[in-house]
C-alpha cells in the first residue's frame, strides 16, 4: 500500500508519535517552501515565551503598520485595536493569520528581524538541517525552506505541553474585542469538520508551496502525525492524509 500513499506530494513523513516511529516517508528530507506550516515555528516561539514567564495569555499587543501591511490571511484587527496574546494566537492556528504572527514577533522579539533569528537559534538547537526561516508566516521568500521531516519535529515538539490542541481542535471561534463587536474566525483545516480523531495541527498553502498540511490524530492512546507539502490542491492534500492516518491505524492496530 505504501506505494500509493501521498503520491502526489513532494515530500511527507508519517509518524507514531508515542514511539517516534517513522511509520511512511516520501522525500522527507527534501527542502520545500513551507508555507503556513512556518507558523508551527513561531507557535512553538510563542509557547515557549509563555511558559517561561515572559509573556501573559491576558497581555494586549496591537498590530504595527508593518503587520498590518502584509500579504495572504489575516484576521479583521482595526488599526487603534489590541488583542490579547491568548487571542493572537488562536488568529495564528484558526484562521492562520499572518498580521497575528507578525504582531506577535514584534511583540516577543522587539521586531521581526530579531524574531527571525529567534527561529534560526532555535532551528539550530534542535538540530533542523533543511530548515531555514526568513519570515514568522510564510510568504514565499528566496531562502526560506524547510523539509516533511522537520516540519514533523517541529509539531512533536509543540505537541509535547498539550496546550496547542486547545486551539488547533476548534473548527469556529469567537474572539470578543468588546462589548459590541466579536470576531468570528474558522480553522483553515476542513478535516476537523467531519473527523474527530483529528484535532489539529497546521495548513499552509501558497501558488509557490502548493498544499502543505501537518495533520495530528489520536485514536485510544495512540497519536500519529502526517505531513505533506507540496500537493497540487487542498482537495488532493486531505483526501491523501486521511489515507495516511488509515495507513497509520493499520500499522498501530493491525
Amino acid at each position: 500500500m505504501t506505494h500509493s500513499l501521498a503520491e502526489n506530494a513532494s515530500s511527507a513523513i508519517l509518524m507514531h508519535v508515542n514511539t517516534g516511529k517513522i511509520l511512511f516517508e516520501k522525500n522527507m528530507n527534501e527542502r520545500l517552501p513551507p508555507a503556513s506550516l512556518t507558523k508551527i515555528m513561531t507557535l512553538l516561539l510563542i509557547f515557549e515565551e509563555l511558559k517561561e514567564g515572559r509573556i501573559r495569555l491576558t497581555d494586549k499587543v496591537g498590530l504595527s503598520p508593518f503587520a498590518r501591511s502584509v500579504r495572504g490571511s489575516k484576521a479583521a484587527i482595526e488599526p487603534e485595536e489590541e488583542l490579547s496574546v491568548e487571542d493572537l494566537i488562536k488568529c495564528i492556528v484558526i484562521a492562520s493569520a499572518n498580521n497575528a504572527a507578525i504582531g506577535m514577533a514584534e511583540y516577543i522579539a522587539g521586531s521581526c528581524e530579531e524574531f527571525v533569528s529567534m527561529m534560526g537559534k532555535k532551528a539550530g538547537e534542535m538540530n533542523l538541517k533543511n530548515s531555514q526561516f526568513l519570515n514568522p508566516h510564510g510568504l514565499n521568500e528566496t531562502g526560506h525552506y524547510s523539509s516533511a521531516f522537520d516540519m514533523a519535529i517541529l509539531s512533536e515538539e509543540l505537541l509535547k505541553g498539550g496546550e496547542i490542541l486547545n486551539y488547533s481542535s476548534k473548527y469556529k471561534e469567537i474572539i470578543k474585542k468588546d462589548s459590541k463587536h466579536r470576531l468570528q474566525i474558522v480553522n483553515t483545516n476542513k478535516l476537523l469538520r467531519n473527523h474527530p480523531e483529528i484535532d489539529g495541527l497546521k495548513t499552509g498553502y501558497t501558488r509557490i508551496a502548493k498544499a502543505c498540511i501537518s495533520v495530528t490524530a489520536i485514536r485510544d492512546n495512540n497519536r500519529v502525525l502526517a505531513v505533506v507539502m507540496g500537493e497540487p490542491s487542498r482537495k488532493i492534500r486531505n483526501k491523501e492524509i486521511i489515507a495516511m492516518l488509515g495507513y497509520a491505524w493499520l500499522q498501530i492496530y493491525g
